[in-house]
């Protein structure tokens, strides 16, 4: 047998198998989406117990399998053990591990969906900046990375960069008060959502969590961001089902 590789990344999901032993998925910059198995994890003598958990970054180190890996060290770099603690704070973080789950895929490079994530649960610990931006941000800016993004910065029928009043959400962008009049189900939008997610689909992830909105823009984002994810993934999410109980 080969030795073990080493991936860097988070693990995205935990859960028990058997007496002793956990499954996990990890999100890896270099080879994506993966599974692993941690033989004896749930041991408290383990030294996997602390790090096959939810929001564990660390260098994994893995042995590759026919189906599945096998996971037999961790170095942690991060664990957000204060998130954990914090409500509804620690409920935004699963939701975004859900939503990383759904968009991953092994063997694509996933740096910098991981990037995102560890931005964006940094952001949850900062209370300067409202938990439902944070949310917000992290899915407009996930979906832009995987290419579903939408067209924010010109009239999606004509091309005219002025005058930008409606989001057709059939046509995943915005229309110019000209073209808007053929679409009846358009949703009005504001200059100031606009440059919102203009700065969110065109910055780096490092300069994302940089700004705060009016809380009349941040509701105008919810309701926006609320359809275009409804009509752009077909997996009703768990975790923003518990989230929405909870706030």
């Amino acid at each position: 047998m080969s030795g073990p590789v080493t991936v860097n990344g988070v693990v995205l999901l935990a859960a028990p198998v058997g007496e002793y032993d956990k499954r996990v998925v990890l999100l890896t910059r270099e080879r994506g989406k993966i599974t692993a198995f941690a033989r004896g994890a749930r041991k408290s003598t383990s030294a996997l117990l602390a790090a096959a958990n939810p929001f564990v970054f660390a260098a994994f180190s893995v042995y590759e399998g026919r189906s599945a890996y096998s996971l037999v060290a961790a170095e942690v770099s991060h664990h957000f053990t204060e998130l954990a603690r914090e409500q509804p704070g620690v409920y935004y973080g699963f939701y975004f591990l859900e939503f990383l789950d759904y968009y991953g895929r092994e063997g694509v490079d996933a740096a910098a969906m991981v990037n995102l994530l560890y931005a964006a649960l940094r952001s949850l610990e900062n209370p300067k900046i409202p938990n439902p931006l944070v949310r917000r941000v992290f899915e407009l800016k996930l979906m832009t990375l995987n290419g579903e993004y939408p067209q924010v910065f010109e009239c999606v029928r004509c091309g005219s960069k002025e005058d930008l009043a409606t989001f057709s959400l059939g046509k995943s962008g915005v229309l110019c008060t000209e073209c808007c009049r053929e679409d009846k189900a358009g949703v009005p939008v504001s200059a100031s959502l606009l440059y919102t997610m203009q700065y969110v689909i065109a910055s780096p992830i490092g300069k994302l969590y940089s700004f705060t909105v009016t809380d009349e823009v941040l509701r105008e984002f919810e309701r926006l961001m609320d359809r275009y994810v409804e009509l752009y993934t077909d997996k009703k999410f768990k975790s923003l089902e518990i989230l929405k109980m909870m706030c």
